[in-house]
């Protein structure tokens, strides 16, 4: 596999650095997270303005076509900058959907929307006991007349609170494990029914439990196939999960990059503590662990473009493994080599270690996905 990058992702890797250094430092970030809906339109603007928010549409769409590996370099980038604004939630998981299921009176409706920032999207998938199951559903879609009824609860839905859209997983048929018997739909975030509880995550983002009672949507709300959407949603989701191991790679990048530059200036018995062997130690310890994320989440990339399924959901699920071993070793150690500071709010470091850990626990943990390797035959180095 090639992993270097040719020069218009070069270029697009600099534009966004480029962006997100003169907009998103860290005074920035706590400013747009006091905005309403804790996330920034401006900037969002400005994203869109760059392209960032069409990457992955086919142009046909209004999109440029770009792959995976210029979503990685986009989510490496908001890894860095610990970005609040929902690209994960609007432009991989609801594009994904779109791009992958949507029929063309669909794509024409929403995507526009999406690319030029006017419309967000939050994916209200997980239930109360569903944990890391894609296909436990308990909501409800029943036919009426050409349309559907929708009812049931969704928790912690990503942007739920501030989407203009929501898509929505729910059972058509069968029972509550049953794989088969599984729609995604298109349900306007305002349509009568639909009651929104938000509220911010540990992380700075924002999320909302959904109720749905009776709410009522049309034929068209139904993403593909009614009473066949675990594959879809199966490969959506594993997008997702690639592009948030990217965004943990930048996080762990730069939490590195903090931590590196605190003991070479922090000091104590008169010199700085980064001359300690043992501490020195401890940082060429963590790169080791940024690059082995590194190097799986590029092979996940890679997978991305799979056609046999299965092996796709393996390849994803060992870099998961991988990236939540790494993140949760970088990022204890950034703590404790901050000492009392990377505790505090007022310390930059504590809100990688904060959305480390969320990322580590979005769409399956690491030991949820060490079984899916286990069960799939896969191997992990």
């Amino acid at each position: 596999m090639d992993f270097d990058l040719s020069e218009e992702q070069r270029l697009l890797k600099e534009s966004v650095d480029g962006l997100l250094a003169d907009a998103y430092d860290f005074d920035a970030r706590k400013k747009y997270m006091k905005e309403k809906g804790g996330w920034s339109k401006a900037l969002w603007g400005k994203l869109a303005e760059q392209g960032l928010l069409g990457l992955p549409f086919a142009e046909t769409d209004g999109g440029f076509g770009a792959g995976a590996v210029e979503t990685m370099i986009v989510m490496e980038a908001l890894g860095k900058a610990l970005v609040v604004e929902p690209y994960l939630a609007t432009v991989v998981v609801a594009g994904g959907f779109l791009r992958h299921g949507g029929s063309a009176e669909q794509k024409a409706k929403h995507i526009p929307g999406i690319i030029d920032g006017s419309k967000t999207f939050g994916f209200a998938q997980l239930e109360k006991n569903s944990r890391y199951d894609l296909f436990d559903v308990v909501t409800t879609a029943k036919k009426k007349g050409d349309g559907w009824v929708i009812d049931g609860e969704k928790f912690v839905v990503l942007n739920g609170e501030n989407a203009d859209t929501l898509i929505v997983t729910a059972r058509t048929k069968g029972s509550q494990r049953d794989k088969a018997g599984i729609g995604v739909f298109l349900v306007p975030a305002d349509a009568k029914g639909v009651t929104r509880k938000g509220y911010p995550t540990q992380d700075g983002l924002h999320a909302a439990d959904i109720t749905f009672t009776n709410v009522e949507v049309g034929a068209d709300a139904a993403i593909g196939d009614p009473e066949n959407g675990l594959p879809l949603i199966e490969r959506v989701a594993d997008e997702a999960r690639i592009a948030l191991c990217a965004e943990a790679v930048g996080a762990m990048d730069e939490s590195l990059k903090e931590t590196v530059e605190y003991i070479k200036t922090r000091k104590q018995f008169g010199v700085a503590i980064g001359s300690f062997q043992s501490l020195q130690h401890r940082a060429a310890d963590m790169f080791v662990a940024l690059e082995q994320a590194r190097s799986m989440s590029m092979f996940a990339t890679m997978a991305s473009d799979f056609s046999d399924a299965k092996e796709r959901s393996s390849a994803v699920a060992a870099a998961k493994v991988q990236v939540g071993k790494s993140l949760k070793f970088v990022g204890q150690q950034s703590i404790q080599l901050h000492g009392g500071i990377g505790m505090t709010m007022e310390a930059k470091i504590g809100h990688y270690f904060k959305r480390l850990t969320m990322i580590e626990n979005t769409l399956g943990d690491t030991d949820y996905h060490l079984r899916r390797v286990s069960e799939g035959g896969g191997l992990l180095a």
